[in-house]
Parts: structure tokens; sequence; C-alpha cells
């Protein structure tokens, strides 16, 4: 499969062709739900807490007597159907962890990415370079190239001030929210090449547009091929 490479102001530069990492796998809907379902689950702080019938002070007498007062009986004005009784299963601080394997979260990028060049959702370009922090530059830029809607992922190879800071107003513009991410890289740890990730499938499938530039794009093939 080969994509059109443009530049800044979207004008055709070449073609690059994606490598068969990318091209051949398969897109499995159940390996990208568990991978978005288990990075929801690990931002989760798991502070919530709430006092049950045991825990709430007070409340250890009887209110009144068992007979003879024609009211339903009652053993404590802490049960959880009274006001300030406690909670019926209270919640506890628990940790709400999910691990995904390393191969099923590279199947699950893979696949993502897959789908979004199939649906024609991915703008390759030559590079993203700014003279200085300027929304309006950004905004400019994405104009020019066609990534107009309301979630754009920008995929850079190294974080760079002005790019990222140019785009940052843009986070929480309701109209057109951008995310900035770099590309994963493979760094050494000792004796063994290890992978970092920087974006994710959750990130992929949520964007409706996705700008990755070229350098970008060969480093996710040459990193996630492996």
């Amino acid at each position: 499969m080969e994509i059109q490479v443009v530049d800044a102001s979207g004008k055709k530069k070449g073609t690059h062709k994606l490598s068969d990492a990318l091209t051949d796998v398969r897109v499995l809907a159940p390996v990208l739900h568990r991978a978005v379902v288990a990075e929801q689950a690990n931002k989760r702080q798991g502070t919530q807490s709430a006092k049950t019938r045991g825990e709430v002070r007070g409340g250890g007498r009887k209110p009144y007597r068992q007979k003879k007062t024609g009211r339903a009986r009652q053993g404590s004005i802490r049960a959880p159907h009274y006001a300030h009784g406690g909670v019926t299963h209270a919640p506890k601080p628990r940790s709400y962890e999910q691990k995904v394997n390393r191969k099923e979260r590279r199947l699950a990028i893979l696949g993502a990415l897959k789908s979004r060049f199939e649906a024609g959702d991915v703008i390759v370009v030559d590079s993203i370079s700014f003279d200085a922090p300027k929304t309006k530059q950004a905004v400019q830029f994405l104009d020019g190239i066609g990534a107009v809607a309301r979630r754009v992922l920008v995929v850079v190879p190294e974080v760079e001030d002005a790019v990222v800071r140019s785009f940052r107003n843009l986070r929480n513009d309701p109209t057109r929210r951008v995310e900035v991410r770099t590309a994963p890289a493979s760094v050494s740890r000792g004796d063994e090449r290890v992978r970092t990730q920087a974006f994710s499938a959750r990130d992929v499938l949520l964007a409706h547009k996705i700008v990755i530039t070229q350098d970008a794009l060969k480093r996710i093939e040459e990193v996630w091929s492996r």
C-alpha cells in the first residue's frame, strides 16, 4: 500500500510505501477492545472509599423496642436505608490495573493504524516545523493539509518545543481538539533493546484525523516490525 506524502501546504511531495508490519497485520476487534479498556483502567486512581454500616460512627443502640410500637423493626440508625447510614457494598481502595502482553499491545497499535490508513483518515506530511510557538501557524498548517476534524492526532518523531506549544492551545478547543504524540523509540537498556511507547491504540481510534510526519512513520515501522 502506497500513501501520498504532502508538504505543509497540502501539495504532493511523493509517496511512501507502508511496510509489511502494517499491511500484513490482522485487525482484531477483541484485541483493540482489550487494549483500550486496559489503558483506561490503568488511569484510574482507585482511591474511592465509603463507610459500611459497621464503620459509621454511632448506631450501636437499638433505636426503639422490637414490638408494640406499630412500626417496622429496626436494629440501628446507621443501617443503609437510614439517612446518614452506611453504604451497602461500600467501595474500597483497590487497583484497577490490567496487564496487556507486549505482542498483544503491538498487534492493537498496528491494527488500529492499518484500519485508519485503509479508511483514508491518515495524512502523511514530509515534516512539521514552526519558527516560533504560534497557534495561528498550527491552525493554518492543519487547514492547509486538510486535517479539519473535531479530534486530530499529530505524531512527530521527537518533541519540539515550538511544535508542541503551537498545538497546545488547541488541546481543549471544542471545535478542533489536537493532541501531539511522539513516535515510539527503541532504546538500549543493558544488553537488550526496549521499546518506549508514546501513543496508544486508543489515541489512534479516538482521532478523526491523524497527521504523521514521514520520519515518525518510518520509526513506527522500524520499531514495531521487530
